[in-house]
């Protein structure tokens, strides 16, 4: 173990880490033990007014952008060099735990607060970046602070945005005192010289394997769809089964459809789920005239995720048909998979060795705003395992040890990649 990495076991003050978890789950729309902390609420303005002084508390120089992505730096010897960041989100869906994305941005504050007490002083600046609105919660659309960072989301686009009350990003950031001009978010070529994101693992395999960190090498592309079905309602006794045109039954149909396409397209990490399902009217006695559905289908792999997008848009076409249902599509994103940087992997993955803590290489079905951040700059992730795997649930759980491992692990990759 070199030097430094001894002094970093030493000096990751796991206590107070907790203790900022333990006081941001606090900070929320719903009670105890469940977290929900949606872009620009209430919630989500007090969070970041805490975390902006866990910063300053930190000795880090914080700024925000217009879109409220949160900058937290200190500066390096050389100011002239691109700096390395790390970093994650704080917003939660409803009804969620404490750990996802918070880990990231609060243990990489307790990265660099430990290397500042070893006395390590970085060559490069390291940055802490929490970022807007990973959750799609108010929008329908995640990752929309590192979306815009990337420029994979224009500011013509992100002014479109509308929540499920008809407000606008403008209308809520200016009521959330976040000003400036959309068009300054996006980062200029070669804005950082590496990012690394320490988040749970939010699945199970790291736990079953017993390995305390998990080394990310892909990251799923996600997609998301919405389809929109018209049929004809009536009145659930007085209308025959063959004169039916049933948009629920249509809608159940291609739900099914989903699943088969996921199950059988030809690739482990194709996963298909309709998670948004509504009809209308919702009575008992009365046929569904409309249905809603939005489906998401994610791979590490473009292209059995595109053969399984056209399976699914073929079977529905032909279950609309049949059923006498009309069918709109339209696509919400679809994103690109991301590999993450080999060389970043491989420095995580030494570090590990030398602090004396197994690794394994690892793909993330989930998506995070490193999918964004590998289109700006080098990126790899850091995984640690979280109870069951676990999360966007209020039982989900990391245990303080595994956060300190994870934390160890970050401190010292962004040590190598600053120095």
């Amino acid at each position: 173990m070199s030097d430094l990495a001894s002094v970093l076991t030493q000096q990751i003050d796991a206590a107070a880490l907790g203790a900022w978890i333990d006081e941001l789950a606090l900070i929320s729309e719903a009670p105890p033990p469940a977290v929900t902390r949606v872009l620009f609420s209430e919630a989500d303005r007090r969070a970041r007014a805490r975390v902006r002084q866990w910063a300053a508390e930190t000795g880090l120089a914080v700024r925000e952008d217009a879109v409220g992505n949160l900058f937290m730096r200190w500066q390096g010897r050389d100011p002239t060099l691109a700096p390395v960041a790390t970093g994650s989100h704080t917003d939660a869906i409803p009804n969620a735990g404490r750990y996802d994305g918070v880990v990231g941005v609060l243990g990489g504050l307790a990265a660099v607060a430990g290397l500042r007490r070893a006395g390590f002083v970085p060559r490069r600046a390291i940055e802490v970046i929490m970022f807007t609105a990973e959750e799609p919660t108010r929008f329908g659309l995640g990752c929309l602070g590192s979306r815009m960072l990337a420029g994979a989301l224009d500011p013509a686009g992100a002014g479109r945005l509308r929540d499920q009350d008809g407000r606008s990003l403008d209308e809520l950031r200016a009521a959330a005192g976040v000003g400036g001009a959309l068009e300054s978010v996006r980062l200029a070529a070669g804005s950082y010289h590496g990012f690394i994101e320490l988040h749970i693992e939010q699945g199970p395999l790291l736990e079953r394997a017993g390995v305390p960190i998990g080394l990310v090498e892909r990251i799923a592309g996600p997609s998301s769809y919405r389809l929109t079905l018209q049929g004809e309602g009536g009145h659930a006794g007085a209308v025959l089964m063959p004169e039916r045109r049933d948009a629920g039954v249509a809608a159940a149909e291609i739900a099914l459809a989903v699943e088969r396409a996921a199950k059988e397209g030809g690739s482990a990490d194709l996963v298909g789920t309709t998670g948004v399902f509504r009809i209308e009217p919702g009575a008992v006695n009365s046929i569904p005239h409309r249905a809603v559905l939005e489906i998401d289908l994610r791979d590490t792999k473009l292209a059995t995720r595109t053969a399984a997008c056209e399976r699914i848009r073929k079977d529905a076409t032909e279950i609309c048909g049949r059923r006498r249902v009309r069918l709109e599509w339209s696509e919400i994103n679809a994103e690109a998979p991301a590999e993450c940087a080999p060389e970043l992997v491989a420095t995580a993955e030494e570090v590990s060795r030398r602090l004396g803590l197994a690794s394994r290489r690892m793909v993330s079905r989930a998506y995070h705003d490193s999918l964004f951040m590998a289109q700006v700059c080098p990126t790899a992730m850091i995984f640690i395992p979280c109870r069951n795997g676990w999360s966007h649930r209020p039982d989900e759980y990391a245990a303080p040890e595994a956060i300190a491992a994870g934390v160890a692990v970050l401190a010292q990759t962004l040590a190598e990649l600053a120095k």
